[in-house]
């Protein structure tokens, strides 16, 4: 299929969204900064301070985890890009050289057989009817050349484009790729200032703290009632939302990897992502894109399917599944489970379908 220049809109990020995005892995990197520092100067936090603190900073790392996903999509298709670039500069190329040879063809012949003037070939040719048919089949060609020669000029100003065009978008990508090693490391921060603090607790501590849903461990401590994942399924509205919920629920127990999308491991958007995409759906790849992707509806109409959201940097998703329970995968060391939405801050709810 021929590739063809895509407008200038193709850009990974304006100047203000580059800034912003660096602005905020600036800050978490200090928060985590901040958070390890912290873990070091308080010895004496309580188990609840523990976990709280962790909770925190798992928060931030899948704030920047969603980030990250967000820079590796638009780099990802920088990239698809590039390489469309240069398979249509090269097509071009092509079609340039065969222009070349076209054109060097006639040079050759020209050349071979120039340097007699016209009147004395007429007068030479033993059919000076037929010499005269044929020159006015070499104007012919003569004015076929100038078309090649003008076409060879404009596919070579074509190509300098597409080229410059590339140029252009790999330097963009290249700072699309430094964002994203700025994400990964404050992501890899957050974690290690998580499992720091975690190890604080005793064994028993840290399972629980792993069954749990993080904020809700402290609840769960004093309330063992917890979401029951046997209990009987809702109904989804329609085939696609039941496809979507069915997808999730084979997903239940495989692990949390930040950055992956299935099968065998998920960030939150990123499980969400393949729920719908199983239902024939494509969302976008992050929190705060998949939010706007439906109809926005109340926490009281919400039916299985539904996406849920947290936090008020909206860095968390969840398919609800009915009943007050949603399937979301919760965090490093937490795989995808089963979980009630009363467990974080609701921030909100979409309908995709």
């Amino acid at each position: 299929m021929a590739a063809h220049r895509k407008p200038r809109q193709r850009k990974l990020a304006g100047p203000a969204t580059r800034f912003s995005a660096l602005a905020l892995a600036g800050a978490a990197t200090a928060t985590a900064t901040a958070f390890e520092g912290s873990a070091q100067a308080e010895p004496h936090l309580t188990a609840d301070e523990v976990r709280a603190k962790a909770d925190r900073l798992y928060e931030e790392a899948e704030r920047s985890t969603e980030q990250y996903n967000g820079a590796k999509e638009k780099a990802d298709a920088a990239r698809t890009t590039v390489d469309e670039l240069r398979d249509e500069a090269a097509r071009r190329t092509e079609r340039l050289n065969a222009s070349r040879n076209d054109l060097g063809s006639f040079a050759t012949a020209q050349y071979r057989a120039g340097g007699i003037d016209p009147a004395v070939q007429l007068a030479l040719v033993s059919d000076p009817a037929g010499y005269l048919a044929g020159a006015e089949l070499a104007e012919r060609v003569g004015a076929r050349q100038t078309t090649t020669i003008s076409r060879i000029r404009h596919q070579l100003r074509e190509i300098a484009q597409v080229r410059a065009e590339a140029s252009e978008l790999l330097a963009e990508l290249a700072e699309q790729q430094a964002e994203l090693d700025r994400h990964r490391t404050v992501i890899r921060k957050k974690l290690a200032a998580a499992q720091s603090l975690l190890a604080r607790l005793t064994s028993e501590q840290r399972a629980a703290y792993r069954a749990g849903d993080g904020a809700a461990v402290a609840r769960a401590d004093r309330d063992t009632t917890r979401p029951d994942t046997s209990a009987p399924r809702v109904p989804a509205p329609n085939s696609r939302a039941s496809q979507a919920v069915d997808y999730a629920y084979a997903a239940l127990g495989k692990p949390y990897v930040w950055g992956a999308t299935g099968p065998s491991a998920y960030d939150c958007s990123g499980l969400t992502q393949a729920a719908w995409r199983s239902a024939g759906v494509s969302l976008p790849r992050t929190t705060y894109t998949q939010i706007n992707a439906g109809r926005s509806v109340s926490r009281s109409q919400l039916a299985p399917g539904d996406l849920v959201f947290f936090y008020s940097g909206i860095s968390h998703v969840g398919l609800y599944i009915g009943g007050g329970r949603m399937i979301h995968a919760p965090r490093p060391g937490a795989p995808v489970r089963i979980a009630s939405i009363d467990d974080m801050p609701y921030a909100g709810a979409t309908r995709i379908a």
